[in-house]
């Protein structure tokens, strides 16, 4: 009788070698929140510049 181990990741086909990722995904959500709000921070101060300089 095979054993059932419930933390075994299935190999899916279509994803190809390795394609699981083991990442947390919480820390690649916390540095794309990061990436975005320094992106949208300093699209905000450069806007901020050019209207103190006009």
């Amino acid at each position: 009788m095979a054993s059932h181990n419930e933390n075994v990741v299935t190999h899916n086909p279509f994803e190809g070698k390795n394609g699981a990722s083991m990442r947390n995904q919480a820390t690649d959500a916390a540095v794309g929140f990061g990436v975005s709000f320094v992106f949208f921070a300093l699209m905000f101060i450069i806007a901020t510049i050019i209207d103190v300089a006009s």
